[in-house]
């Protein structure tokens, strides 16, 4: 598996940041690409539950996201699945100096179809959009968390 990783810094405290993270209502505002929710599993975000959601259109389609670990505050990982590709996503939370929480996001992915040309494709595109793709989302999450933080929550 490939792996791309980011993060951003972000107002705390870490329990704050990870529920906004987790809070399916607010992604249209931060997810990269995001359209609508198309269901919730009963549970979301504890392990074993299960999210579908839509991106706009021209994007990757129906993404299927299942809880593989919630730990409140802490970190927070999803089997994530579209028509290209299938990884695991995980985020984690740590505490910054200054109350701060460090988001670091990370993908690991396999590309489901696969040519001789594939590797090339992945080093020169594929790894790159994907990369720039978590970086707007982390970008927009931090707004949103600064955003919460200003009127105190």
């Amino acid at each position: 598996m490939k792996t791309i990783e980011t993060s951003v810094l972000v107002p705390g405290p870490a329990e704050a940041v990870s529920a906004l993270w987790t809070d399916t209502a607010r992604w249209p505002a931060w997810v990269d690409g995001f359209g609508r929710t198309a269901s919730v599993a009963p549970g979301w975000p504890e392990p074993g539950a299960v999210l579908q959601w839509d991106s706009r259109p021209g994007g990757r389609g129906r993404v299927r996201e299942q809880v593989l670990e919630h730990r409140p505050g802490a970190a927070h990982a999803v089997a994530v699945e579209d028509g290209q590709l299938a990884g695991t996503q995980s985020v984690r939370f740590d505490p910054h100096d200054g109350g701060a929480v460090r988001v670091r996001l990370a993908l690991a992915y396999e590309l489901k179809e696969t040519n001789p040309f594939t590797p090339l494709v992945d080093l020169l595109y594929i790894r790159r959009a994907l990369r720039a793709s978590l970086q707007r989302s982390l970008a927009r999450f931090a707004r949103e968390r600064a955003a919460d933080s200003e009127l105190g929550a």
